[in-house]
């Protein structure tokens, strides 16, 4: 049976993407068989479609780190024929065809039965990137960092992670500031929950190792200077949950916050994380997450859109979340 996906190729160092119809014998090996609904371009989606960073460990590669669909043959005991799943990270479109397809063969292991909260779009909605936003306020709420505690930031608010952080933080009673370089995105930021909004140029240059205390906790997607100076200004026993390179891989940071102010650096990864936190995550998710501010968070878009849309994420162009119909 054949199927629509998109397919990346590299050719002399450049990828390039095409639709294709690709045989679903073609596909490599799993126990389970899923019909995707959707997908979703992430930050990593951006850069494996562009080739600007190796995301793709070998070509040619169906990418997409997310899908959310129903199960179309299983012999995994933990799934059967019908049931609504969704994948994030593990292999997917770094060494195993991902979810920018109709049809997806992966080990079951790597799937999680959806909430009945969730339809396949929200799955889709939240994707990889909420599922992180979520890791991240648990790795916060680990390190006691409550709603009492004090003002917890957000920088890149404006991308998929940002937006949702907002709104779980929001729901959950912490007082947020977001940091943004688009200001004219206020209005959105708010209606997510911000309660106050400022230029990430304050936080994207280089600072002085240890400022004026500011943050209980920060969840921060950008690194580089930003999160050297996030970690300056916060607050004695907070903790940073950092997941995100948009302004670089560097850290210019000192010692002086973790040894006078023992503050935490908790790192995020969605990619590996054990399924017990994976389970964790996505049922928080489902009492947590405000479906409705999810839902002026997010745009949908076809399967021939991924490219343009990649570019545009890239580019900080894309607001909140972008959901990809692959039957569309």
């Amino acid at each position: 049976m054949n199927f629509q996906a998109l397919l990346a190729s590299k050719t002399d160092d450049k990828t390039s993407t095409a639709l294709v119809d690709f045989d679903e014998a073609d596909l490599m090996p799993g126990d389970v068989t899923v019909a995707i609904d959707y997908s979703t371009v992430n930050y990593k989606d951006a850069l494996a479609v562009s080739g600007r960073a190796p995301v793709i460990r070998h070509y040619p590669l169906i990418p997409g780190i997310d899908f959310a669909g129903t199960v179309q043959a299983s012999s995994h005991a933990g799934f059967a024929v019908g049931d609504r799943v969704v994948a994030n990270g593990w292999g997917l479109s770094q060494t195993h065809h991902g979810g920018f397809a109709q049809r997806a063969r992966v080990n079951g292991d790597w799937l999680v039965q959806l909430p009945d909260v969730f339809s396949t779009r929200d799955a889709m909605a939240i994707g990889t990137a909420g599922y992180t936003a979520m890791l991240s306020v648990l790795a916060l709420e680990h390190a006691q960092v409550m709603p009492d505690s004090g003002d917890v930031l957000v920088t890149g608010a404006g991308g998929g992670a940002g937006s949702i952080a907002i709104a779980l933080l929001s729901r959950l009673g912490y007082r947020v500031v977001a940091s943004t370089g688009r200001l004219a995105e206020t209005d959105y930021l708010r209606q997510l929950g911000a309660a106050e909004v400022i230029d990430r140029r304050t936080l994207s240059e280089p600072g002085v190792p240890i400022a004026r205390e500011r943050w209980a906790g920060a969840i921060d997607s950008v690194g580089s200077h930003t999160l050297a100076n996030v970690l300056a200004q916060t607050r004695y026993r907070g903790a940073v949950a950092a997941f995100g390179l948009a302004q670089g891989t560097d850290l210019p940071a000192s010692v002086l916050p973790f040894i006078l102010r023992n503050v935490t650096l908790a790192g995020i990864d969605s990619v590996n994380a054990p399924q017990p936190l994976r389970l964790q995550a996505w049922a928080r998710l489902a009492s947590a997450l405000d479906l409705d501010k999810l839902a002026s968070a997010t745009s949908v878009v076809a399967l021939a859109d991924v490219p343009r849309i990649a570019d545009q994420v890239l580019q900080g162009q894309v607001r909140g979340r972008v959901v990809v119909d692959v039957n569309a």
